[in-house]
């Protein structure tokens, strides 16, 4: 269906969905107010209460989660094994995606604007995504401010990933960045500028000219310190100008796997608690990384793995989890991230004796090092007593001191340091230690979007499932990820999931059916989380083993008798369920349900009891 012919406008859909937000928070102000508030909020709920479950299940959806009318693509159909505790709403796409971040958008909007009937399944509102919180920029060999290849733009990434990357698929990603960059460009992304009206490029830590014999490379195109706020926005506005329904704030729960293949997901409606199973010929899994499994890191609370869960229990293989990158600024004691993009533009690392230490430990490329190097020397740094504070545990990291330039080409970074360290940047240095940042490993896919899987030491491709952005793994980055690339992987990726798709399907094709009782172990499993009879809640165990990951030593230095994490399983069936009414308890509901996905990131074991030592974790057993 054509924009021009779709029964409602997606600006309508963008106007109710803000008056709705607008009346929650004016609802939500009022209770504060006192009792008036709270008698005026329970009479908006008063039919809530009398029905079992919304007029959404009996009417087909609602129209604020679509960019067109969901009547016609979805029907509330009974399934005996199912739908007895949990109403089950079925539909059918083409192609559904799963997850609406940079990576997400950029497969969505291009399979409906290749005419597929498509379907985005998030969390929580596109513009929330992670990828918002991008700080640095987008890597291209553009040449804007001095001759520049592709070539070395894919020998510095080989290089970076300590030569661990797929070399097929990181020539795919560079040879097509400069393409990629252009077209966000026409999409409207505001660029920063140079005086002669071209895209700025910055430095970025290990980056270099002429196979890393030319010197320093200016490669980093960037919109000031927001970039992926910018490229976020502009990809959302794109992807309104085309026929995608968005499912808006559906928790997704599982794939639907039927002989070897992927023929949707089923998820879990976060307002009403209702069961949606999405149908459709070719999945995309865009649902970004796990680093809310540690608890220092510069990921969004909603960081949380999902995809790399639901592949792990779908019995599909993961590759490279060992791989998790620490950014060497993470504000110290908040984790929020200071841009590589401050040390491209002259700030400098500096110890309690105000040594820019890097010198030593990369005389050329000095604090411009790739990520690993710099975390590293951080490291060793603060271990060998030259750290800063009252506990020597930190760097500091000094600005330039021009504040004109701090107010072109980092204002956001100002503003962060202000309220999350307490630091006028123009008068003192920002407090950093490497924080978790990126998880190089996820879903094994080819330079395509496929997901493999290994059948007799043989790659085979897994039919109907795609994979992008960081959910993923291409191996682009190999063991380590070159700032300013992670945007890159997202577009390019994101555009490579939908032109396969177009490649090997056509609108309209037949849809491979499920079992009637498809997705009923999701549902066992949501059982499971309600009704369990252990002793300790959610928030309290995710935290303890959150904290356990940083106790037991597997931060940016590893010992091998601290990785024996399979104790995790102890505490795997000792949360506390929720004895209440389902709809009520979505924070919760949802955050238990993090907690398997938590241990799918760890190797099984053993879980009679723990074999090392907690070192001051609190007691849950």
């Amino acid at each position: 269906m054509s924009p021009t012919t779709a029964p409602l406008d997606p600006g309508v859909v963008r106007r109710r969905s803000l008056r709705r937000d607008w009346r929650d928070c004016v609802a939500a102000s009022t209770v504060m107010s006192g009792v008036r508030g709270l008698s005026r909020l329970l009479s908006t709920r008063r039919l809530a209460l009398v029905k079992a479950w919304p007029a959404v299940l009996q009417t087909g959806t609602r129209g604020f989660h679509f960019t067109v009318d969901g009547n016609k693509r979805a029907s509330a159909k009974v399934s005996d094994s199912i739908s007895a505790q949990y109403p089950v709403v079925d539909h059918e796409f083409d192609a559904v995606v799963v997850g609406a971040g940079g990576a997400g958008l950029r497969a969505a909007f291009g399979l409906s604007e290749a005419g597929f009937n498509t379907a985005c399944v998030t969390k929580l509102f596109p513009t929330r995504s992670h990828t918002v919180a991008a700080q640095g920029g987008i890597n291209a060999a553009l040449g804007n401010m001095e001759e520049d290849n592709w070539r070395w733009h894919f020998y510095d990434t080989v290089k970076g990933s300590d030569w661990l990357g797929d070399q097929d698929a990181i020539h795919y990603m560079t040879e097509q960045a400069p393409a990629a960059v252009v077209e966000l460009e026409n999409y409207g992304m505001p660029f920063s500028r140079t005086e002669d009206g071209k895209i700025y490029q910055r430095a970025f830590g290990g980056q270099s000219l002429k196979f890393g014999k030319g010197g320093q490379a200016h490669r980093c195109c960037c919109v000031a310190d927001r970039t992926g706020h910018s490229l976020l926005h502009t990809l959302y506005g794109r992807s309104l100008r085309y026929d995608t329904s968005y499912f808006v704030e559906y928790f997704a729960l599982d794939l639907l796997m039927e002989d070897g293949e992927c023929r949707g997901v089923i998820a879990l409606c976060i307002e009403d608690g209702s069961i949606h199973r999405i149908r459709a010929k070719n999945t995309v899994v865009a649902t970004g990384g796990y680093g809310r499994t540690y608890f220092s890191c510069t990921s969004a609370h909603t960081s949380t793995g999902d995809g790399t869960a639901m592949i792990t229990r779908a019995g599909l293989p993961c590759q490279d989890l060992e791989f998790v990158q620490f950014h060497p600024t993470g504000i110290y004691g908040a984790g929020c991230l200071i841009t590589e993009g401050c040390r491209g533009e002259g700030g400098i690392l500096i110890n309690s004796q105000g040594e820019r230490f890097m010198e030593r430990y990369a005389p050329v490329a000095k604090d411009l090092a790739s990520r690993d190097v710099v975390s590293r020397s951080m490291t060793l740094e603060i271990r060998e007593g030259r750290g800063c504070g009252p506990e020597k545990d930190h760097v500091y990291l000094q600005l330039p001191a021009s504040g004109d330039q701090l107010a072109t080409r980092l204002p956001g970074i100002s503003e962060t340091a202000m309220i999350f360290a307490g630091v006028d940047v123009t008068k003192e240095p920002i407090p950093v230690l490497p924080t978790v940042h990126y998880n190089m490993g996820g879903i094994p896919t080819n330079y395509k979007g496929q997901v493999l899987r290994h059948v007799n030491g043989q790659d085979q491709i897994v039919p109907g499932l795609y994979a992008c952005g960081e959910a993923a793994c291409a191996s682009v980055h190999g063991a380590n990820r070159l700032g300013a690339n992670s945007l890159l992987d997202l577009v390019v990726f994101g555009r490579a999931c939908a032109l396969s798709i177009e490649e090997s399907c056509r609108p309209g094709d037949k849809v491979p059916p499920i079992k009637p009782n498809a997705g009923e172990e999701s549902v066992m499993n949501l059982d499971k989380l309600r009704f369990a009879d252990g002793s300790i809640r959610t928030s309290e165990l995710r935290l303890s083993m959150q904290k356990v990951r940083a106790w037991t030593r597997s931060g940016v230095s590893r010992l091998a008798a601290y990785l024996a994490l399979h104790w995790f399983y102890f505490f795997k069936n000792r949360f506390r369920g929720m004895q209440v009414q389902f709809v009520w308890m979505y924070c919760e509901v949802v955050e238990s349900g993090l907690l398997p996905k938590s241990c799918m990131l760890y190797p099984a074991g053993n879980c009679s009891s723990p074999p090392l030592p907690l070192f001051g974790a609190p007691s849950l057993c």
